[in-house]
């Protein structure tokens, strides 16, 4: 079964009845989606699926005409001093346009704090039907494996799990190893980047949020990562190409391009 999502990182800022469009156009069945663009470093128009409540319409007609459905509403973002609980209307939104899952990260550096946060957002989302991703980073307060995963135990709910990010898992020094001794209950959504071992870009939100690699194109471990993953969960393309977009490469062709390496990849471990 297909299984590809496209991020909205990849798309840069393309608004969403778009993203739909774009998702479908390249034979996928899920897209995920934010409620409004960030980044947009090429002039889309600005949307706001929070205020404009005839575009959520839209967005809900062309899923519903595509056969797309969301497999992530991202966005979900902790702060410091910040109580999870005004999020719930982003919440509500993202159920109504019939999304699998939210995700979350944070910046707040009290892990309690966060952990406590987290299981209430996890309480909010399930109301709805929702599970929970909570995805970790090198420049976040949950910044690797180990930290996610003791999140997780502390949040202690079978709707909580994690997001592996294949740029993000390496990059703070976990590998295939590592994916393989988790428990698979636990992790609940995959995204799918590739990366140089070794940073080119000094600073690493940069890289992340705007330059990744084409799957199979750098030498992240990703078959081996892929492999230690449990088969069934959906893969998000979060493959940002700021340089190809700056060359004119449009976003079909650039999603395109990384749609195909992900199935040969798939094709691949389904080998192994």
């Amino acid at each position: 079964m297909e299984r590809l999502s496209i991020e909205p990182l990849s798309v840069m800022g393309l608004p969403p009845v778009e993203s739909v469009g774009l998702a479908a156009d390249l034979g996928l069945q899920y897209v995920a989606l934010a409620l409004s663009a960030l980044p947009n470093p090429y002039g889309h128009p600005p949307f706001s699926l929070r205020d404009d409540l005839a575009l959520r319409r839209e967005t809900l007609a062309a899923l519903h005409d595509r056969g797309v459905t969301v497999s992530l509403g991202d966005g979900f973002v902790l702060h410091p001093g910040m109580d999870i609980r005004d999020l719930a209307g982003d919440v509500a939104i993202v159920a109504e346009l019939g999304a699998q899952r939210i995700n979350t990260v944070t910046f707040d550096p009290d892990f309690g704090r966060s952990a406590d946060q987290f299981g209430v957002l996890a309480e909010m989302a399930a109301e709805f039907g929702l599970e929970t991703t909570l995805e970790f980073s090198p420049g976040l307060a949950i910044a690797d494996l180990p930290t996610a995963l003791a999140a997780a135990r502390a949040v202690g709910r079978p709707d909580f799990r994690l997001l592996i990010d294949t740029m993000h898992l390496v990059r703070s020094g976990s590998g295939p190893a590592e994916v393989a001794a988790v428990d698979p209950d636990l992790i609940g959504y995959i995204q799918l980047s590739d990366a140089p071992l070794v940073p080119t870009i000094p600073d690493y939100m940069e890289e992340a949020c705007f330059e990744r690699m084409v799957p199979g194109a750098g030498e992240l471990p990703l078959l081996e990562i892929l492999e230690a993953l449990p088969r069934h969960l959906v893969i998000g393309l979060e493959v940002p190409l700021r340089s190809q977009a700056d060359a004119g490469v449009g976003p079909h062709d650039r999603l395109g391009r990384c749609v195909d390496a992900a199935r040969k990849l798939l094709v691949q471990v389904d080998n192994r």
